[in-house]
């Protein structure tokens, strides 16, 4: 049974906490305008993420962003939990500084969207204390729950990057070294470049070995690499400020509005208009 939190103010999800006996709600491709953290323990399942698909067994906590589309399967019953929760109930950005959440939990351009999970015994005491939390409806209970939240995601980014550490090759060759460049690169030029061949040009490399290295290690094109990154700001932009979107497009590196509203929707589903209205905290300054 899940416990729920609805925005007073416009009726939406504000935070939720379910536990899991089976992934059926799942079974289908999706996208939430909210923050979904799902904890998974001993199963094997099949977790499709964007364009990305994984094949996984054991205790994982999956991490989705705002729209990011998502579906999990698995035959079996499951032990787990969902936790939801919209930009308006708790910013992430806001709160970058105190916790790396941003381009590391979520929105991380060239990382997987999961972990395996070594140390769960926190997770799920911190999810019996937001449950009971959710269940007295006492006073300053926003804030009890966000702080819970925030011990969470810190755990949650510690053990990340103990994966994320196990997950890096431990010799360094030319290969693993063109893709750390490359990911220097669009971190410091996704405003300005937005083609393989670019990238190619500014690494001296083909595009074919960029594309090869990137499949290799990333599972992922060069141009998707690309137009993730260029997508996480905007989305930043549009999420934090009340920049019209031809100035946010312009921004970053689109002379075209129209052309980046389309390229921004084939991405993630929604307008750059209708993400602000369902995600941003561009209409609360309105307020």
């Amino acid at each position: 049974m899940a416990q729920i939190i609805i925005d007073k103010q416009n009726g939406e999800l504000a935070f939720r906490l379910e536990e899991l006996n089976d992934l059926s709600q799942f079974d289908h491709l999706q996208r939430r305008n909210y923050y979904s953290i799902v904890l998974l323990c001993g199963i094997s399942y099949e977790l499709r993420v964007d364009f990305q698909s994984f094949e996984l067994q054991g205790n994982h906590m999956i991490c989705l962003a705002p729209y990011q589309p998502f579906m999990i399967r698995s035959e079996e019953k499951c032990q787990g939990y969902l936790l939801n929760f919209h930009p308006d109930f708790f910013c992430t950005y806001r709160h970058q500084n105190e916790i790396e959440t941003e381009g590391f939990l979520f929105n991380n351009f060239h990382g997987l969207p999961y972990f395996t999970v070594n140390e769960q015994s926190l997770f799920l005491s911190l999810i019996d204390q937001i449950s009971k939390e959710m269940d007295k409806d006492s006073i300053a209970q926003h804030e009890v729950l966000v702080a819970f939240l925030k011990v969470f995601l810190i755990e949650a980014v510690r053990q990340k990057k103990q994966f994320d550490q196990q997950l890096t090759p431990r010799s360094s060759d030319s290969k693993t070294e063109i893709l750390q460049n490359l990911v220097d690169a669009i971190e410091s030029n996704y405003c300005k470049f937005h083609s393989p061949q670019e990238y190619a040009d500014e690494l001296s490399v083909s595009p074919k070995t960029l594309a090869g290295i990137v499949k290799k290690y990333l599972n992922q094109t060069t141009s998707s690499l690309i137009s993730n990154r260029i997508i996480i700001e905007a989305k930043r932009e549009l999420y934090l400020t009340s920049k019209p979107v031809k100035q946010v497009a312009a921004f970053l590196g689109y002379d075209d509005e129209f052309y980046f509203s389309r390229f921004f929707k084939k991405k993630v589903g929604v307008s750059p208009d209708i993400y602000r209205k369902t995600v941003g905290f561009a209409k609360l300054e309105s307020n």
